[in-house]
């Protein structure tokens, strides 16, 4: 190093000794603002991505409701049936009858059948074909196998006049959860369409008979039991309101000619317009014997589901079909949205022995050639009737 280049530094330093301090003091300075400005630059740059990065749109969950539907047919109760559920002490016990339907009514949420014959109870005196009184306790064992829906307006509604309607109903409105259609005590309780919940599912479920093999109700009291002809278009309206307060409306028709396992013109033309009209589930009753089940368009029509139990005579009257279907609500953005589906029938027979005593109502599966013989063959046959006007419902499975 030249003297002249240390002979500056060493001038330098010894003059500025005393600034030594400063300049320390002056080069912190410079470093915290450098760190300051460096922090904020990286909090800006951080809080510009957290603006500029945008709030997922929470996706909305469909809420789902599930409830399924067994659908019976007619309870004729002829005097050899509770004849035979005698006791012995002016009491009456049904349920060994009807105990095989046990397994399959206890999977469903709703089950339905047509109780054909007025429960007005052995006060009234009991009676049989052609008018008909039976015991209370038969609606003790279907309700005690799970059945909680029942249509009480057929041709047998006024065979034990007023005072059975009225016995009838004081005994169903006694059973808890379960809800009964068909005769009124009251023009209000006709006009009245209610509405009742399965699982979230609303639903409205209303019953007419074709008529009441010629009997008529007392004047000013029209209202005991449902009639439709005549009153067409009337029933059509209600199913429109019902369709407006109700997530499904459930029709239970008394209608079709007896015997016949082909359903009518009439039944085919009112269940077109009833399911115009928005009924979305037809049962049908009343021939005594099973009628093809239907597709119309989204409505599900069982024409006739025949006998579940009687004493009639012939075999076509006592196989009787039992139907199944599952109702799905979606809600999802304020719509709902409402399908039937799975639907499917199997059939049962009632057995009763030469003296007309031992009556139980089997399910095919549970037959053997001993109680039916042939019962293979007889099943195989009558399944055809079941899918005879649409391939697309399911035989078995309930």
């Amino acid at each position: 190093m030249s003297l002249f280049f240390r002979f500056k530094i060493d001038y330098y330093f010894s003059m500025n000794k005393r600034n030594i301090p400063l300049y320390i003091l002056f080069v912190l300075l410079v470093i915290a603002l450098g760190v300051g400005l460096f922090a904020n630059l990286f909090m800006t740059q951080e809080e510009v991505a957290i603006e500029e990065t945008p709030t997922p749109t929470p996706i909305p969950t469909p809420e789902v409701y599930h409830a399924s539907l067994l659908v019976g047919g007619d309870a004729l109760l002829h005097g050899a049936v509770y004849v035979d559920a005698a006791v012995g002490d002016g009491t009456y016990d049904f349920h060994e009858q009807v105990s095989l339907l046990k397994p399959w009514v206890s999977k469903y949420d709703l089950a339905y059948y047509n109780q054909e014959t007025m429960l007005g109870g052995t006060e009234l005196g009991l009676s049989t074909y052609p008018t008909f009184n039976s015991p209370q306790e038969f609606g003790d064992a279907m309700v005690d196998l799970g059945f909680n829906m029942v249509s009480t307006a057929n041709n047998h509604s006024l065979d034990v006049w007023e005072e059975g309607i009225i016995r009838s109903k004081e005994y169903w409105k006694k059973q808890e959860g379960v809800v009964e259609a068909g005769t009124n005590l009251s023009f209000e309780e006709q006009e009245a369409i209610p509405v009742y919940e399965c699982n979230g599912i609303t639903y409205a479920f209303m019953a007419y008979t074709y008529g009441l093999n010629g009997l008529i109700p007392p004047e000013g009291k029209e209202y005991l039991v449902n009639v439709y002809p005549g009153q067409e278009e009337k029933v059509l309206e209600r199913i429109r309101q019902a369709k407006e307060k109700a997530d499904v409306v459930i029709m239970a028709m008394h209608w079709g000619i007896e015997y016949s396992m082909e359903p009518s013109e009439e039944q085919i033309t009112f269940a077109e317009q009833m399911a115009e009209a928005g009924a979305d589930i037809i049962i049908g009753n009343h021939p005594h014997v099973i009628q093809p089940v239907e597709w119309i368009g989204d409505t599900i029509c069982f024409y006739a589901m025949g006998n579940l139990i009687s004493a009639q005579e012939g075999i076509e009257r006592l196989i009787g079909m039992i139907g199944g279907l599952d109702i799905t609500k979606t809600v999802e953005n304020g719509e709902t949205t409402i399908k039937i589906e799975n639907v499917r029938a199997d059939l049962i027979y009632t057995y009763y022995d030469y003296a007309i005593r031992n009556f139980k109502v089997y399910p095919f599966e549970s037959l053997d050639d001993s109680i039916l013989p042939g019962y293979q063959d007889i099943y195989q046959e009558y399944i055809q009737i079941i899918t005879e006007r649409d391939n697309t419902i399911q035989v078995g499975g309930i």
